[in-house]
């Protein structure tokens, strides 16, 4: 289950006389025979002081994390946690010496992610954890789970990752994700940690079921209004007609998934959200090509688009707006590629050569531009 090209806790010298186990994600993917490309570790028994003697390195200064000095993968101690307020962060972290490691792994959402690899390569499972992963069911491990929101967008981010090999959620956890959401907790969560599972979400094999799940225990009414009814259903099936070329498959999918908002709605959710610039403005543009595909393929459309595209001087975002013509109406994107390289060859300099001045070297290009546009469309 380790990694090849780090070395084996089990055998390094820095490690010597400490309880290390293996747990989380990396037990449960292993497990399932997917890759392991990371690990996380707990150590149970020791200090901060002795971690430090052994040349690990602390991450931050609310919970007891250290890097390794080579290998830079995380060992923290073994903590219990108690609810001190609201959202993701209102935590208080115990970590001890007197910590068990069934108590440390309580402490987790899911009980297939409560499972740790014994260094003799033995499976603890005081959750039944692999029963669950068996079963192909997410399950919560204890009513704390109703303590941390983000748990709600996390086990859905799950059902995304797994739903396609036959998961699903507990009736039980689905339960108390609907309790979660209306209790107001969601309301609390960071609108930067919402948009990072989120985006982990639309990079998963199956990104629509984190959209169902959210909806099915009202979480997508706190975070996402906009979506739903019709422009929910939509907008899932707009989804899986994504580019895949130009932008991050994630982002493409946020694109797609928005695709049927207004302006508005679509402008008050990346606010909500607190969108990269780059995300909400490759949104906004696929809802302008949508629009523009819907329409008749005129001269005036068409530079009108590309203009709206900002391509005189931005033509990258041309580009990848390309990409979802190609996706989307394929038969017309040679053509306007075509007539988009024709339109950006007009010259601004040599309409300046020629005599223009001012406000007048602004309408030349227009004029120069569409017809260059209507030379390509009229030979379609």
């Amino acid at each position: 289950m380790s990694t090849p090209h780090k070395p084996d806790p089990r055998q390094d010298p820095r490690l010597e006389g400490l309880e290390v186990y293996r747990v989380g994600g990396a037990v449960r993917d292993a497990l399932l025979g997917w890759p392991v490309y990371d690990n996380d570790w707990v150590v149970v028994g020791a200090t901060p002081k002795a971690m430090h003697k052994r040349g690990f390195k602390p991450v931050g200064r609310d919970f007891p994390v250290f890097l390794h000095p080579e290998t830079a993968e995380e060992y923290a101690l073994a903590r219990t946690e108690r609810k001190a307020g609201h959202g993701y962060s209102g935590f208080e972290v115990h970590a001890s010496p007197d910590v068990t490691l069934e108590e440390d792994l309580q402490r987790r959402d899911l009980t297939i992610n409560a499972m740790a690899e014994a260094p003799n390569g033995d499976i603890i499972d005081p959750y039944d954890g692999l029963d669950d992963l068996n079963a192909r069911q997410l399950r919560h491990i204890s009513s704390a789970f109703s303590e941390d929101p983000l748990r709600v967008l996390r086990t859905a981010r799950f059902l995304a990752r797994y739903a396609e090999r036959g998961f699903r959620i507990a009736d039980e956890t689905q339960a108390l994700m609907a309790q979660v959401s209306e209790s107001g907790e969601l309301e609390h969560l960071a609108a930067e940690r919402v948009w990072v599972e989120s985006e982990k979400a639309l990079g998963e094999p199956v990104p629509e079921a984190y959209f169902q799940a959210l909806k099915a225990c009202g979480a997508l009414a706190v975070w996402f209004p906009e979506l739903n009814g019709k422009a929910f259903n939509d907008g899932v099936a707009a989804m899986k007609k994504a580019p895949t070329g130009g932008a991050s498959q994630a982002h493409w999918r946020y694109a797609r998934l928005v695709s049927p908002l207004d302006d508005n709605q679509r402008e008050a959710l990346a606010a909500r959200l607190k969108l990269p610039k780059a995300v909400a403005r490759l949104a906004a543009h696929s809802a302008l090509t949508q629009r523009f595909l819907a329409g008749a393929l005129t001269p005036d459309a068409t530079l009108h688009w590309l203009a709206r595209l900002d391509g005189w001087r931005r033509p990258e975002q041309v580009e990848i707006q390309l990409a979802l013509v190609e996706v989307l109406l394929p038969s017309k994107e040679v053509v306007l590629r075509q007539a988009w390289r024709e339109a950006a060859a007009v010259s601004p300099k040599a309409l300046v050569d020629a005599g223009y001045q001012g406000a007048e070297i602004g309408k030349a290009l227009g004029r120069e531009r569409l017809a260059a546009i209507e030379g390509v469309l009229s030979k379609v």
